[in-house]
């Protein structure tokens, strides 16, 4: 006997829970499998392109089906064992079934299928740059709960794959850092030790510094990239994967000054991550920030590392130039926006400011592409493309454009 549908369940093309078989093309940007049946799109999670499967179809929308995987019919070569025994269940990676190198592929095709699609552009995108260590490299999670229920914190971990409540309890995660992983049982057993302090769910903290745990987002943690030193607070944001942060900002330096440039603009420089590993090829370097802690921080990380060449200051997001002095002809700019991407009015005000180069560093290259196509009619060229892998078995990636005049 078939379940009864949801009340919402369209009907058509498909049964509620008819099984189907399909051939898996593509990947989405969500990391979820892509195939057709009679031109019709079909997304089904944990599949590779290549593979035959065997789906449940759960909901039909306007131009597109979701369905969930039964059953492999025909492996891809390219599919491996997870590391995680909660894989396909808890949403917070994607490609532990997908063999390394070719998730590597995958994310280089990616981001060159959005440049297509996304601002019409066709342009070489470079191999995407591997992490140096592929498990335990997460030196950052915020694992959380629900609020208790009858006395009891029941799962404290992430969200399932999927979805946008429940919790999946994760005792260990083999992305996180050894560090961090052995701290896990301690912290578990004290929150629910303590579960009378908690009226509702919340969330924790947990990151690496210098061979210890911190679990409070107000205290200082520092993180060391090459010869340099970073403190900030450990609630806020820092690259997460440590392992890979040499090459990623050597990659930055050496784009930024391509074209001989004297001058470098950190237009998000929060704690000055970029601003001060590039500062020693530059005569000077200006930070602009709009929040004042981070800019503060930024300072003091130059201080302690002896840096005499950057400044750092706070700007109101409508003047982000308006306190650089540096002639544009002679500047690169450096930008690393948060995953939404820059604001129009940042964008207006990047090329009214019409520095020689731009060096564009997103976690979120859909968002990039579509600033990208802004940046591009503003009077910039893309010059280079270059993918990191800074989340492996995850989808997401970093990825590095270099824009000239």
């Amino acid at each position: 006997m078939q379940p009864r549908p949801p009340k919402k369940f369209h009907p058509h093309p498909f049964a509620y829970h008819q099984e189907i078989e399909l051939r898996i093309d593509a990947l989405s940007n969500l990391g979820i499998g892509l195939g057709r049946i009679d031109g019709w799109v079909v997304f089904v999670p944990f599949c590779l392109p290549g593979e035959l499967v065997k789906a449940r179809v759960f909901r039909n929308d306007k131009n597109c089906s979701n369905a969930d995987l039964i059953e492999v019919l025909e492996e891809s070569p390219d599919r491996t064992k997870p590391g995680c025994p909660l894989f396909g269940a808890c949403g917070g990676c994607q490609y532990q079934h997908f063999t390394y190198e070719s998730q590597l592929a995958w994310k280089t095709r990616q981001v060159g299928e959005l440049l297509q699609h996304m601002a019409g552009i066709e342009f070489p995108v470079e191999p995407c740059i591997p992490s140096p260590q592929v498990w335990n490299y997460r030196s950052k999670i915020t694992p959380h709960f629900d609020r208790p229920r009858d006395g009891v914190i029941e799962g404290i971990g992430f969200l399932p794959i999927g979805r946008r409540s429940g919790i999946i309890d994760v005792p260990q995660c083999p992305i996180a850092m050894a560090e961090i992983n052995a701290a896990l049982p301690r912290e578990r057993e004290s929150i629910r030790q303590r579960v009378k302090t908690y009226k509702k769910g919340a969330t924790l903290l947990l990151r690496a510094t210098e061979g210890r745990v911190e679990t409070n987002p107000n205290a200082v943690v520092t993180e060391h990239v090459g010869e340099l030193s970073f403190d900030f607070l450990a609630g806020d944001f820092f690259q997460n994967n440590p392992y890979i942060l040499p090459a990623f900002t050597g990659h930055a330096g050496a784009e930024a000054r391509a074209g001989g440039e004297r001058f470098l603009v950190d237009a998000y420089c929060g704690s000055g991550l970029f601003a001060l590993t590039l500062a020693k090829h530059f005569e000077q370097v200006a930070g602009v920030e709009v929040n004042e802690s981070a800019a503060d921080w930024a300072r003091r990380n130059a201080e302690t590392n002896g840096i005499t060449n950057a400044t750092f200051m706070a700007a109101s997001a409508e003047a982000i130039f308006a306190d650089i002095q540096f002639p544009a002809a002679e500047t690169a700019v450096l930008i690393d926006p948060p995953r939404k991407g820059c604001s129009p009015e940042f964008l207006a005000q990047l090329i009214a400011f019409a520095p020689a180069r731009v060096v564009y560093v997103s976690c979120d290259p859909a968002t990039q592409v579509r600033d990208l196509a802004i940046l591009k009619e503003g009077g910039f060229k893309l010059e280079k493309v270059q993918p990191f892998d800074l989340f492996p078995h995850t989808r997401h990636l970093e990825c590095v454009m270099t824009l000239v005049r």
